[in-house]
């Protein structure tokens, strides 16, 4: 007898949304389902500027591109995380400065920041594992104070919280994780949090593989073009409906595993 790592939750209702993808006949994004996910992440966590994304490891990939990340710009990362906090930063050619972590949260040790900036610094990634955040005030204000982007993973850390503020909330950007190992998931899945108002434009450009097709779905545009670097980064239709009926049962999810 082999114990499974996970179990992944299904809440039943599905099939019942996937079914009016079908019948409705739009599979690609940006859709309904993943509109209707974006506002319920949007009314969950305080932030305005939501989009779902593949994975949050592609998440974490946008946040590279849209803050401007180049070769030998250095990266603070915690030295405990998973492979994708540094795969993403490392794909731009950045150099990636571990931290060491506190062993009472097994997140960054924000005491070991000051040793770790240089002159090349030029974000730090702040990993919640397991959903857990300590002084993370202090983070933001070291970020503030060197002018340094804050990204945060918070793929394990939906309905988290530090002072009453979701996490994700906090950094330039939050990257969130709908991945079947996760409290609720659609099989493989992502979304991005919009915290910094001067990324959203960037990341809707990267999101449509680095067009303004955006502006051209919602009629300010005639036409699209390429304007930057960017990727097939959106979440299809049959995902954020499968992912729609987790959300509707993410208290309960919460309050069972509690």
């Amino acid at each position: 007898m082999k114990i499974p790592f996970n179990i992944p939750y299904i809440s039943g209702n599905e099939v019942t949304y996937i079914n009016e993808v079908i019948q409705e006949k739009v599979f690609s994004s940006p859709g309904k389902f993943s509109r209707m996910c974006e506002e319920e992440l949007s009314n969950l966590t305080g932030c305005k500027e939501i989009r779902l994304t593949t994975s949050c490891t592609s998440a974490l990939e946008l946040s590279a591109l849209a803050i401007g990340l180049k070769p030998e710009d250095e990266v603070i990362i915690p030295s405990y995380t998973f492979v994708s906090s540094a795969n993403a930063f490392a794909l731009r050619g950045a150099n990636l400065v571990f931290v060491d972590i506190n062993p009472k949260t097994m997140c960054l040790d924000e005491t070991l920041l000051e040793k770790a900036l240089t002159k090349k610094t030029k974000a730090v990634v702040l990993v919640h594992y397991a959903g857990l955040a300590e002084n993370i005030e202090k983070i933001v204000e070291f970020c503030k104070k060197n002018n340094l982007f804050l990204i945060e993973d918070a793929a394990q850390s939906i309905d988290s919280y530090c002072q009453n503020k979701h996490l994700g909330t906090f950094g330039d950007v939050g990257c969130l994780s709908f991945h079947d190992t996760k409290n609720i998931h659609c099989g493989e899945g992502g979304a991005i949090l919009i915290n910094n108002s001067k990324l959203v434009e960037k990341i809707d450009i990267i999101l449509e593989k680095g067009t303004d097709r955006k502006k051209f779905l919602e009629g300010k545009i005639s036409t699209y073009s390429w304007k930057s670097l960017g990727s097939s980064y959106g979440l299809s239709e049959i995902n954020a409906a499968f992912l729609y009926g987790q959300l509707q049962s993410l208290k309960s999810v919460t309050n069972t595993r509690k």
